[in-house]
């Protein structure tokens, strides 16, 4: 008998019984904003507002309004735990998904039976369908637009059906069939193919996949360059797990969905149609975003009309995800990281030992770069490697140059090197008007007038926290004996 492919149930199974990495409680919660303040003390991290932790992940068995549905939140709020997951050392994850995108694995296509995400079957033509009612989409904060699905896994094609893509988005049930979606303006495939329909004035089918092998959620972050239009990121999952992603055919439209996820919405994206994102509360909020901070409200989102949702027997698992939490920081940095290096290595071969995204950037805004240099003309390599990431990805903010005896991963090792390696009056880039991301609050004109001309533009930061190598022997680190048997010593 074959073993069972990879899905959100195997790696639960697999991290269950691990201290400090699984939780599940029978205590019921309410989904609108409780779940998300408990697990916010519980596990959250990331730019969550204080007090906040690294916790284990936890499964809420007793859903307030959703009898027979569980709801589980930050599986990835961990990079140890991601690291566990994936079966890899979690300071060389980004190594790891670099090589995983040079090696992809194409899906394949299943059949109905051989898909749990279409044991049951509700369409949205039946006279009691409410996709609110059936999915136990929970609110952040009780200012949020409505319920999000936070972790859901979009996944379309070209209009010719010779590229497909898949990529995550914010999305808000807004009635019984209709959900808003944002996609953020250029860079992402999907965006890319609802142009093509939207020429043609058709809608474009989509599957919405939730409750999956965060093989899958972490590969599907990828952006260009690493991962150009046409490149579908279900591939990279295949070659982290050496399998290949199972898909199925939609029951109600002409796309494909995940077979092993837990939830599958079937829908359509209406061509040249918007819709306020919080029609139904006016609050002026969406719901709290990676930065930290709550997200304005989209006057003009993506209208998506479902028309089926399909979904596992057996206690079907809803997967969420607070926005600015440490989860965010592991999907969107891990990817960005695996990206800079591979761009890095191009440019300029062995200089670049290692590059981390910190929490305090939500995986998009800092970036921590390790870096390795051979001679006196190596001196200033450091910069061209933030130069080039900061081209690369213009959601980059802030670079950190630290040497190679620097762990990158302890931040109060990367603080000694901005305090003992570092001179604000030499050491100091500071680039004018560049792009970066329209969540960040300090990129709006009122903040800045002189440099920032439209929101989104920002002032970018290079700390160079590189000694020069003609002094290398004034920053050589206090030298420690060696002892191999130290541990011994805590027995």
């Amino acid at each position: 008998m074959s073993e069972q492919p990879y899905d959100l149930r195997k790696v639960l199974a697999e991290i269950k019984d691990l201290p400090g990495q699984y939780h599940e409680t029978d205590v019921e919660i309410d989904p609108n904003a409780d779940l998300a303040g408990v697990y916010r003390y519980i596990g959250a991290g990331g730019t969550v507002m204080r007090p906040t932790t690294e916790g284990p992940t936890m499964m809420f068995n007793n859903v307030k309004g959703f009898p027979g549905s569980r709801v589980l939140i930050g599986l990835q709020a961990s990079r140890q735990r991601v690291a566990t997951i994936l079966h890899h050392d979690y300071k060389t994850l980004g190594q790891m998904l670099n090589e995983a995108v040079t090696k992809p694995v194409v899906p394949v296509e299943v059949t109905r039976e051989q898909a749990p995400a279409q044991e049951v079957v509700h369409l949205a033509s039946e006279a009691d369908f409410d996709i609110r009612k059936l999915l136990a989409a929970p609110t952040n904060t009780e200012d949020d637009a409505g319920p999000y699905i936070t972790m859901g896994v979009v996944y379309g094609h070209s209009v010719d059906h010779q590229q497909s893509d898949v990529t995550i988005h914010r999305m808000v049930l807004e009635d019984k069939d209709t959900i808003g979606m944002y996609i953020m303006p250029g860079g992402r495939h999907i965006g890319a193919f609802l142009k093509e329909y939207e020429a043609i004035n058709e809608p474009m089918p989509i599957t919405i996949n939730i409750g999956l092998d965060p093989a899958i959620t972490i590969g599907a972050t990828f952006e260009p360059p690493t991962t150009p239009l046409g490149y579908n990121e279900l591939q990279i999952a295949g070659a982290l797990r050496n399998e290949a992603v199972q898909v199925v055919p939609g029951v109600a439209v002409d796309a494909l969905g995940i077979a092993r996820a837990e939830w599958i919405i079937e829908a359509e994206i209406l061509p040249n149609e918007s819709m306020q994102e919080d029609i139904n509360t006016n609050s002026g909020y969406a719901m709290p975003e990676f930065p930290g901070y709550n997200g304005s409200a989209n006057p003009a989102v993506n209208v998506i009309k479902v028309k089926a949702v399909t979904h596992r027997q057996d206690n079907p698992i809803v997967q969420t995800t607070i926005g600015p939490s440490e989860e965010h920081v592991s999907m969107a940095g891990i990817p960005t990281e695996a990206s800079i290096l591979s761009l890095v290595e191009r440019a300029i071969p062995g200089k670049v030992l290692n590059v981390y995204n910190a929490p305090a950037g939500g995986g998009k805004l800092m970036t921590i770069m390790q870096i390795h240099k051979d001679n006196e003309a190596d001196e200033g390599i450091q910069r061209q490697a933030a130069l080039l990431a900061f081209s690369a990805f213009k959601e980059l903010k802030t670079v950190i140059l630290v040497d190679e005896d620097v762990d990158i991963f302890d931040w109060n090792d990367v603080m000694w090197t901005i305090n003992t390696r570092f001179q604000a009056d030499r050491d100091i880039m500071v680039l004018e008007g560049l792009r970066n991301h329209p969540l960040d609050p300090s990129e709006l004109p009122e903040y800045d007038p002189a440099r920032i001309r439209v929101r989104g533009m920002s002032s970018k930061l290079v700390l160079d926290g590189t000694f020069p190598y003609d002094m290398q022997k004034s920053f050589k680190r206090a030298q420690f004996k060696e002892i191999a048997d130290w541990q011994k010593y805590l027995d």
